[in-house]
């Protein structure tokens, strides 16, 4: 569909400076400028605070709708639309084929200080709803990583942190030169979740010395930025034929190393060997037992023998091709060889795609717990080829969704609607669904790890589920469950004591429960000694000073930790869980 590239959309959470810079960009091109806020204000006659209260939400976004449409009428006008505008996908539709999008970003932290500020300069000002919840960092952080996936799909992104209004101004100026060129037509189709766009997008992520970085390939889902490794997580379908060329395009030069499973590199060791050898790179495997039982100290001594003789070097590259068990192993040994060495994450399986591979976290296990043994290090970048799930096992598919539900179920409860309406079509491995979904996992979990890349924070709840998990696969020496099904009847367990603690409500941990039997995931176990269970659980890597820190739900979307859960009800909901 041809884009008439006549407006700049200024899109982004509230307090980015939508308004201030859309006027200063429409004055410095002899524009005309719509805040379609301002609009729907005057429309009403009332504040937008009053218009939810009074006429609820559904009435607000018809109003906001209809400016939208009105606005993207116009021809040579910047419009700064409101912070959750862009979700629509009727809005996003429209504003996709009528202008350049550019996303206005900010930290939480960024955004909770302008609006305090703002609030405090102007005391007389309606204080807005953001800052009146009990924990508004908090509630910005959810709220804007909800959003994320949607701010992602912009054409260029200037991060506005450090930045006067006159220098961020500079830079949307800046893109719309650049772009209005590059973007000739784009494909404004959206389904539900517009995430994996498939023609043409341009990405630009701005430093803090105002300098912009163009990225326009159009596999990139998200990108993970933390303080030690910036990297892009490619997703889509057939991905493997471009492996070579993504190395190319990251700098990488030396031998590459893959380190396989025998299930996987059956299957497609001989076929990235050639595509690796084809982009012009020397290449060596080394082949380990698939399983968890695989992830341990030997394993990871024989892959640094194989590495001394093969005489690799610093700038020599690791490929983890497999599972989240061959990711965290090979990155174990990135980690760890040479003091760090170059690696890359291809996961194969719907759970590494989604959860294990990003992240940089990577380790082995102790015969007394999982993962005991670890650290935080970064790949290069991550390439999924959603392809490779039509080649699993159904038992493994199916674990994987455990992870993809998770997300859901503790920070996008859009997200946890769209999987119970496309269930059918997400097991059936329907391409285009099955690529959004994963993307869409993809981008929440990037968010996350960017926020908090080693897990003091944030990124505990991606945890949610983990923590009886772990207890069921070491009491069963990680023989009896794959992990996916371990963390559904882990999220399980966390739901029932959410709700046996009065923080989820029945309905929703009914809901919370029947989604993850709908993609055929176990919900209870059989035959283990809740004894070696709950030993096993006390030696969690999330435990602190001999205390556990629960995962638990509020509600649909919304996670929370707690320290202070008694042991009785632990147990209590670990007898619930344990079958005849």
């Amino acid at each position: 569909m041809e884009r008439q590239v006549s407006n700049i959309i200024l899109a982004g959470f509230s307090a980015t400076g939508k308004s201030f810079v859309g006027r200063e960009v429409a004055r410095r091109l002899s524009w005309g400028f719509v805040d379609t806020d301002e609009e729907i204000v005057k429309q009403a006659g009332k504040p937008i605070s009053e218009i939810f209260q009074q006429d609820g939400e559904a009435k607000f976004r018809g109003l906001e709708r209809h400016m939208i449409k009105k606005a993207c009428q116009q021809k040579k006008t910047v419009i700064a639309i409101g912070g959750g505008a862009i979700v629509d996908s009727q809005n996003y539709k429209l504003l996709a084929r009528n202008g350049l999008i550019i996303c206005l970003e900010a930290k939480p932290e960024t955004i909770y200080q302008r609006l305090f500020r703002d609030a405090a300069s102007t005391p007389e000002t309606e204080v807005r709803p953001l800052l009146s919840d009990n924990n508004p960092l908090e509630r910005i952080t959810n709220i804007k990583a909800s959003r994320q996936p949607y701010y992602a799909k912009a054409h260029w992104t200037v991060h506005t942190d450090d930045l006067s209004i006159s220098e961020v101004a500079e830079e949307v100026v800046r893109a719309w030169e650049l772009l209005r060129e590059v973007y000739p037509e784009r494909d404004s189709s959206v389904t539900s979740l517009p995430q994996n766009d498939k023609k043409r997008r341009a990405s630009a992520h701005h430093n803090d010395k105002g300098k912009g970085r163009n990225d326009t390939d159009k596999d990139i889902a998200c990108e993970v930025k933390t303080t030690t490794q910036n990297y892009p997580i490619f997703v889509g379908y057939g991905l493997l034929d471009k492996l070579g060329e993504k190395i190319k395009q990251t700098g990488l030069s030396g031998t590459v190393n893959i380190i396989s499973d025998e299930t996987v590199f059956s299957i497609y060791g001989h076929k990235v060997g050639e595509i690796v050898k084809h982009a012009g790179f020397e290449v060596n495997s080394f082949v380990v037992p698939p399983g968890e039982a695989t992830k341990n100290t030997d394993f990871a001594n024989r892959i640094y023998d194989f590495l001394v003789e093969h005489r690799a070097e610093r700038d020599d590259i690791l490929i983890a091709l497999g599972g989240g068990m061959v990711g965290d192993l090979a990155g174990f040994v990135a980690a760890t060889f040479l003091r760090g060495v170059p690696w890359i994450q291809v996961p194969t399986s719907l759970l590494a795609m989604v959860d294990a591979s990003i992240g940089g976290k990577v380790g082995v296990n102790h015969p007394r717990g999982k993962n005991l043994i670890g650290a935080f290090y970064q790949p290069n970048f991550v390439l999924a080829d959603c392809q490779t799930l039509t080649t699993l096992s159904q038992r493994e598919l199916t674990s994987g969704w455990a992870e993809v539900i998770k997300y859901g179920l503790i920070l996008d409860e859009e997200f946890f609607k769209f999987l119970k309406t496309n269930a059918a079509m997400l097991m059936k491995l329907e391409p285009d669904v099955l690529t959004q979904a994963v993307a869409r996992s993809a981008a929440i979990k990037a968010q996350v790890v960017t926020e908090d890349e080693k897990e003091k924070g944030k990124r505990t709840l991606l945890n949610y589920g983990h923590t009886i998990a772990h207890g069921l696969e070491a009491a069963t020496q990680y023989r009896q469950f794959l992990h996916g099904e371990a963390v559904a009847i882990g999220m399980v367990g966390a739901g029932k004591l959410s709700q046996r603690l009065g923080f989820l409500s029945p309905a929703k941990a009914k809901q919370h429960q029947s989604l993850l039997q709908r993609f055929d995931l176990p919900v209870s176990f059989s035959k283990i000694d809740l004894t070696d269970v709950e030993r096993a659980m006390e030696l969690d890597k999330k435990a602190r000073g001999g205390v556990i820190r629960w995962v638990l739900l509020e509600n649909i979307g919304k996670a929370v930790i707690h320290s202070s859960v008694p042991r009785q009800d632990v147990l209590a909901v670990l007898q619930e869980l344990l079958q005849p």
